[in-house]
Order: structure tokens, then C-alpha cells, then sequence
């Protein structure tokens, strides 16, 4: 088989391993590993470009191994195709980074109460908008707390508010990124956190994570140690539920249903970067909402009790 076939064969049969299994992509070089696991879906693109090489050199074999990437995409997210009905739950909860540069907040809010939830996170707010914010939200949200750049506004009453320390090591105390409350629904109690993790970079040294998995370990032993059994995780994580980056918090939290629903970037959203994550309760659904004046789409999930 002349090399060309030989090596087209093998980056099929790679892609395949690697959607199958990215967990064995390393992570001490770059943080390659995070990186393919954040827009994971999209290796299937490399699918038409393996078939297309195969017809121009009449590669059977290169066809054919092409194949391979696809069987093991539709084993990872299949299922993200199928249709949901409606599943019952008690409560909607809704996710948004509104950008710090969002111009329409009152827009923005329609669409965020459009969506009926019962508690909303938003974060990036900032000082000067926050009196836009609490007018456009107050008359449907009358219980809300904000501290430093974050959010809740709930249609419960809160409890136990106060700011959550995820800081990275070298960033000072002005920055303020987390809180928690406790919501006291007709359920009973539940914890509510909202955060935002430092964002990520792609930098000529590789996909710079360091300050956003130092935050996500920080936010990790705060969930462990909370007291409450329910737990409610609203979050611009700047990853995705396939992130190893994350796996501090998703190993005290449940991811949300498999599907893609992506949030960032609004004008062509290549992954769900905003998450809704619970302890002890169920996500029956999720899904992205309109676009708003922020570079991310609001995010709203079902949950049961």
C-alpha cells in the first residue's frame, strides 16, 4: 500500500481513538488534552477532508477508515440527536455571562424571564449597569444578591449569602468571581453557587489553563465541604463538561443530560462553556436560548427535585 494510503489510514484510525477515547490525550504539554476534549464534536470535520483525500487518490482502504471516525462520533454524541420530550420538573434555571460590554440590559433580561425560570446567574456584571439590571428584574425576581462581578436573582427567598473565594493564587482581592445563597423553596432548601472560572487561552506555549483549573480545584473543595444536600452550580466555567479541567467540581456535581447546546461564541457557538450543574436533584433538560447583547447564549435547564 504506497505511504500516502498508509498514512491516510492511520490519521483516521487516530481521530477515531481520540473520540473514542480522549481521556488518553496527554495534558502536560500544552494542556492538549483539555483542548481536544473542549471542542471535541468537531473532529468529526476532519471526516470529510479523510473521505475527500480517499476519492482523489481512489483509496478504498482510506474510505473505509474514514468510516471509523464516524462510528466512534456517533457513539460519543449520538444521542445528543435524539428528540426529548418534555420531562416533568419543579424548578428552571437559568445561566448567563451578560458581558461586561452588554449595552441592552433590559433586553437581555426580557429574554432571560421569557425563559420563566425560577433563578437566574448571571455574571460580568458590572458596578455601573447593576442599577439597570436590578430595575429590569426586580419586578419578577424580588430576592437577589451580587457580590463583586456575579449574580442570583431568584424568585425564592435567599438565605446565607456570601462570597465565595475561588481566586487563583496571583490575583489580588478585588477580584470577586463567586457567591452562594441558600434558596428556600416549597421543595425545601438548596444551595445555590454562581461563579465564573478564569478564561482560557490559546497561546503560542499551548492551551493556557492553569489559572482556570487552580480556580476549578478552589471551587471544588468549597462544594465538597457544603452542608446542604441539594446543591445548584450556575457558572461561566470557561469549559466544558468533557473538560478534565474540570473534573474537581464534576466529581461532586452531575453533568446535565448529553446534549450540545452550546453558549460561546454567540455568533457561531462551538461549545457550552456555561453550565448548570446539581447535586442531588436532576437536570431533565437544557437547551441555549435567543442571543442577547452578550458574546455568550443564556443557558436554561429543567430541574426535578
Amino acid at each position: 500500500m504506497p505511504v500516502f494510503r498508509v498514512a491516510l489510514v492511520i490519521v483516521a484510525v487516530l481521530t477515531a481513538a481520540v473520540l473514542a477515547f480522549p481521556q488518553l490525550m496527554p495534558n502536560g504539554i500544552g494542556h492538549l488534552g483539555s483542548l481536544v476534549e473542549t471542542f471535541l464534536p468537531w473532529l468529526a470535520l476532519a471526516v470529510p477532508v479523510l473521505l475527500g483525500l480517499a476519492w482523489w487518490r481512489r483509496s478504498a482502504a482510506g474510505a473505509l477508515a474514514a468510516l471509523l471516525p464516524v462510528a466512534a462520533w456517533f457513539a460519543q454524541f449520538g444521542g445528543h440527536l435524539l428528540p426529548r420530550g418534555e420531562q416533568p420538573h419543579h424548578m428552571v434555571a437559568v445561566q448567563h455571562n451578560v458581558s461586561d460590554e452588554n449595552t441592552d440590559p433590559a433586553g437581555t433580561a426580557r429574554t432571560l424571564i421569557a425563559a420563566r425560570p425560577n433563578v437566574i446567574g448571571l455574571e460580568e456584571l458590572l458596578p455601573a449597569a447593576l442599577p439597570a439590571w436590578e430595575a429590569a428584574l426586580h419586578a419578577e425576581y424580588p430576592y437577589r444578591t451580587v457580590h463583586g462581578s456575579v449574580g442570583l436573582w431568584s424568585r425564592f427567598p435567599l438565605t446565607e449569602t456570601a462570597p465565595v473565594d475561588i481566586r487563583p493564587h496571583d490575583v489580588g482581592p478585588d477580584w470577586n468571581r463567586g457567591l452562594r445563597a441558600v434558596a428556600r423553596t416549597p421543595h425545601g432548601d438548596l444551595a445555590v453557587y454562581v461563579a465564573h472560572l478564569p478564561s482560557v487561552r490559546i497561546r503560542a506555549g499551548g492551551f493556557d489553563a492553569v489559572r482556570r483549573d487552580e480556580s476549578a480545584h478552589r471551587l471544588g473543595a468549597v462544594l465538597a465541604a457544603e452542608p446542604l444536600d441539594r446543591v445548584l452550580l450556575l457558572g461561566d466555567l470557561n469549559s466544558t463538561v468533557d473538560d478534565r479541567g474540570l473534573r474537581p467540581v464534576l466529581s461532586l456535581m452531575a453533568a446535565p443530560p448529553r446534549d450540545f447546546a452550546f453558549s460561546w461564541p454567540a455568533r457561531a457557538p462551538l461549545a457550552r462553556i456555561d453550565q448548570i450543574l446539581t447535586r442531588a436533584m436532576t437536570v431533565t433538560g437544557i437547551h441555549a436560548l435567543p442571543r442577547t447583547g452578550s458574546d455568550h447564549l443564556p443557558i436554561a435547564a429543567r430541574i426535578r427535585l
